[in-house]
């Protein structure tokens, strides 16, 4: 028997029977809708965790800052203490395994200038060969630190702040935004009284750089490199009094933050654990992602435990049609078996059928499914909102609850054929084993 006669007589025995048929593809169709939509959920969550922890640092950033928490073996918090961050631990963490770069990190406010009008700002110093490894903005004008020229200052998308005029009365009045281009800017320390013999330390700002927006940390900060910060910072502490100086100088010695990168996302956890060893705390994104994750995998199980219940269901009611169909149909497998088909003819006929079943539903329930998933994006806000109502790293207003990726669909298409292929190979089997001669005297 040829490949196009199993087609035709399959076709033809499917559409004979189009009610059963419709019935039992519907059992298809509802099982891979389930699947799709079950796992597309969970894609959702999953995705929208991943990016809302991205915008408050990279994966695989590590943060050690002279204020760690202190959780008990539960997660819950228990206590916080100062630590001490110098050179000595910076050395410390890079001998550590699976550390990429580290950076010490100099926190600290300063006032900037134009005519009259003052604003503030806050400047995080680091080493500016990390830059890179943090995955720093495209700048949207200005250039980064080099070895040529350390001198930049880079300010995020949201700063400077706007500037007040000090001649006006009422903080707030007379406000101006600063063109970073046409207008004049001056950096100035305000930690403590310049000596009466002194000049006020002032510097220029000639080598600024902005970052491009980034709906993250960037957006807020001020970065330079943190040997050109020292150097200026120096520069200050020589126009104040002795006493001054001396703490003024103690600031450049011990560091607000220590911040590290890992080679790969599944060793962030083993270096935060050496840090501890060390006795130090530390925390990373790594290490409240990993807890949603874990959410994400088994809501995702319980939804795809769901979908393939749903898949079970129709799998025995396309062996129950198979079946019927095979009681219905004894004689004609009596006949083909006088005219010499082969049994292996007969098994493929039957096979044809029932992953003909599977393939219709699974496609029916693809298109579906994509029509459902643009569905619980565009309406699923509220019901979505009191179930996660909790949880303030889900954005209600920038993400996408069911998320399809291309596997999915491919996935689900594959599991309606094998699924349809698996409940008719029994009943195939028993349509090989019927007896012609018993077959030619039912009636029918």
């Amino acid at each position: 028997m040829r490949i196009s006669d199993i087609l035709i007589m399959g076709l033809k025995s499917l559409s004979r029977r189009k009610a059963r048929t419709i019935l039992t593809v519907l059992g298809v169709v509802i099982g891979s809708l389930s699947i799709i939509i079950m796992r597309s959920i969970g894609y959702g969550m999953e995705n929208n965790f991943e990016t809302q922890v991205m915008q408050q640092g990279g994966l695989t950033t590590i943060y050690v800052n002279t204020w760690g928490d202190v959780y008990d073996e539960d997660g819950q918090w228990v206590d916080s203490r100062q630590q001490k961050l110098d050179d000595k631990l910076v050395a410390q963490i890079r001998e550590i395994d699976h550390v990429r770069t580290v950076t010490p990190m100099i926190q600290m406010d300063a006032m900037l200038q134009s005519g009259k009008y003052q604003g503030w700002t806050y400047i995080t110093a680091m080493d500016r060969n990390s830059f890179s490894e943090f995955e720093f903005p495209n700048l949207v004008m200005g250039e980064y630190p080099t070895d040529e020229d350390s001198s930049a200052i880079i300010f995020g998308h949201n700063n400077p702040y706007a500037f007040h005029d000090t001649t006006a009365r009422g903080w707030g009045r007379n406000q101006k935004e600063i063109d970073l281009v046409k207008d004049k800017l001056v950096l100035k320390f305000q930690g403590y009284p310049t000596n009466e013999r002194k000049k006020e330390f002032s510097l220029p700002l000639k080598n600024i750089a902005k970052m491009e927006q980034t709906n993250g940390e960037f957006d807020y900060s001020t970065y330079m490199d943190i040997e050109y910060f020292r150097k200026i910072y120096l520069e200050y502490c020589n126009t104040l009094n002795l006493e001054d100086r001396k703490k003024a100088i103690k600031a450049l010695n011990e560091y607000q933050q220590i911040r590290l990168n890992v080679d790969n996302i599944d060793n962030v956890i083993e270096v935060q654990d050496a840090i501890t060893a060390l006795g130090y705390q530390s925390y990373s994104q790594m290490q409240y992602l990993q807890p949603l994750q874990q959410a994400s995998e088994t809501l995702q199980m319980v939804l795809g435990a769901l979908g393939a219940v749903a898949m079970i269901v129709s799998a025995i009611s396309i062996a129950n049609t198979m079946v019927m169909s095979i009681y219905e149909r004894t004689k004609e497998i009596g006949i083909m078996k006088v005219l010499g088909c082969v049994i292996k003819d007969i098994r493929k006929l039957f096979l044809f059928e029932a992953a003909l079943i599977g393939l219709l539903g699974g496609v029916i329930g693809v298109g579906l499914g994509y029509l459902a998933s643009w569905l619980i994006n565009k309406f699923g806000q509220p019901l979505f909102a009191a179930l996660m109502s909790g949880n303030y790293m889900y954005d209600m207003e920038n993400t996408s609850f069911s998320i399809v990726p291309i596997h999915l669909p491919l996935m689900a298409m594959g599991i309606s054929i094998v699924v349809g292929l698996v409940s008719g190979y029994f009943p195939a089997r028993r349509a090989t084993k019927i007896s012609a001669i018993e077959a030619m005297k039912t009636e029918g």
